[in-house]
Parts: C-alpha cells; structure tokens; sequence
C-alpha cells in the first residue's frame, strides 16, 4: 500500500471512480483515458507492483475476475470481442505500478490495432 499510488486510493474509497464490477478481491473500474467505450481496468484490492511481485492464487483468479468483467462488456456493449492487456514492468510500457489489467471491448472495423507486428 502506497500514499502515493493512484489505485491503491481508488481501492480505498479515496478517489472516486466508475466501479462496474467488484468482488472481495478484486474491482473493475473504467478507465480514465479509454481507448473505446467500455474500456475497463481490472484491478486486484492488494497492492502488487506487476506480474512478478503476484502470489500465484491472485494471477489466476485475476483471469477469472477478467472473464467476467468481459461476459459483463458483452452484455451491455453487445460486443463479440475483447482485448485483455497487461504491461508488467517499464520496459513493457508499464505506467502505473500497481497490477492491473485493461479489458478493451472491440468492434468490426472500430480503427484500433492492440496487435503485434512483426518486424
């Protein structure tokens, strides 16, 4: 837990959000800068820096916690298709150190490329 960390304030009740889903161990929020409508981040209620600093139990229900948020995207967007996204470290464009996951619903032709290319 961080003075300082944006989600752990969120998660707090410090800072208000769009909570669209919660669970004891996890909340899903929109984000602030989405990249489309519905654009959701999934966020465990303990503090864990990335991918490598996160007990095993929580990395596998995260997954879980994401399906959900993504049946529930479907649901309400009556989307057919969803990315889910994390960066775990700066050298993977990791912006808020705090686990979390992006949960992006996506359209035919809606312009976004969340793909790789290769070179």
């Amino acid at each position: 837990m961080s003075d300082e960390c944006i989600f752990c304030k969120i998660v707090n009740g410090e800072i208000p959000c769009e909570k669209v889903w919660e669970d004891k161990n996890f909340i899903a929020i929109l984000d602030v800068h989405p990249v489309v409508e519905g654009h959701t981040l999934v966020i465990p209620k303990e503090h864990f820096k990335n991918i490598f600093e996160t007990p095993d139990e929580c990395a596998g229900s995260i997954n879980l916690a994401c399906k959900k948020v993504a049946i529930l995207l479907k649901e309400k967007f009556g989307v057919n298709a969803v990315n889910i996204l994390n960066a775990s470290g700066k050298e993977a464009q990791q912006s808020v150190f705090y686990l979390h996951y992006h949960v992006v619903p996506r359209r035919e032709n809606d312009g976004l490329d969340l793909w790789f290319h290769g070179k």
